[in-house]
């Protein structure tokens, strides 16, 4: 049984995979203070709800937070008996390497949705993935990451929205009814999210014009259903990507040992 464990600025998720399919999806906060001990009681708590009572045997982890790995490790390795897989360690295989600039480093989400992104649509994607950064990651032909593009997130834009004007209120990421607004709140819903389809569509449009050819566009993370129902850029809506290339690097690297 494994443990995928995708490690976001803002949330983590947990997801049961049992050689077939997910069993389970569990997410809570990206807090590098907790606990091993603490994420055991948790998960457990959650598996047992669920019904699962299959033994975890393998762990992998992509996390963004460097500062939370460890404490997953030794949940993996106290509670699990395994040594988890870590995407982005030289020892963990991703199938194609990504071609960058040399010593530049790749977030390992960006990676793992190439992996997958790959696998389930072929080659020459964009895949934007609305999370606390809005991302673009672009696959070339044969699935490896070529370099990409990285926004403000949603969320963040809308706090520092509130910050850096006293008289502009909190208000939810939502589709606003109209495009102008005749009130504080609906005008700023119209431009989050109107604004943001704006950069998704602009951005997409010039890699597309960048590479010479027509790409296919995948949306992905938390706010991606959301943002697909204003726009007809993607392709895919597919919210389960990164969990899906985590179960996919886990089962390359388990046929090398």
């Amino acid at each position: 049984m494994l443990l995928a464990i995708d490690v976001g600025n803002t949330n983590a998720v947990f997801a049961v995979h049992d050689g077939e399919k997910f069993l389970a999806e569990f997410r809570c906060s990206t807090d590098h203070t907790r606990t091993a001990d603490e994420y055991f009681v948790w998960l457990k708590h959650l598996m047992n709800h669920e019904g699962i009572d299959a033994k975890i045997n393998e762990v992998i982890i992509s996390s963004t937070v460097p500062r939370v790995v460890y404490n997953l490790r030794v949940l993996a390795d106290r509670y699990f008996n395994c040594r988890p897989m870590v995407v982005g360690k030289p020892e963990v295989d991703i199938g194609t390497p990504p071609r960058v600039d040399p010593s530049t480093g790749v977030g390992p989400d960006r990676l793992v949705n190439c992996v997958a992104g790959y696998d389930r649509y072929g080659g020459n994607l964009i895949i934007v993935d609305f999370g606390t950064a809005t991302t673009f990651d672009v696959a070339d032909h044969d699935g490896a990451y070529v370099g990409g593009v990285i926004a403000p997130g949603v969320n963040i834009s809308m706090e520092a929205f509130h910050h850096a004007a006293a008289a502009l209120p909190h208000v939810d990421v939502s589709r606003p009814d109209k495009v102008v607004g005749t009130n504080t709140v609906g005008c700023m819903q119209s431009g989050i999210f109107w604004g943001y389809i704006g950069l998704v569509e602009g951005i997409c449009k010039r890699i597309s014009e960048e590479r010479g050819q027509k790409m296919k566009i995948i949306a992905t993370g938390g706010l991606s259903t959301l943002f697909a129902q204003g726009t007809e850029v993607f392709d895919h809506l597919d919210t389960d990507l990164t969990v899906h290339g985590l179960v996919l690097i886990a089962s390359l690297n388990r046929k090398k040992t």
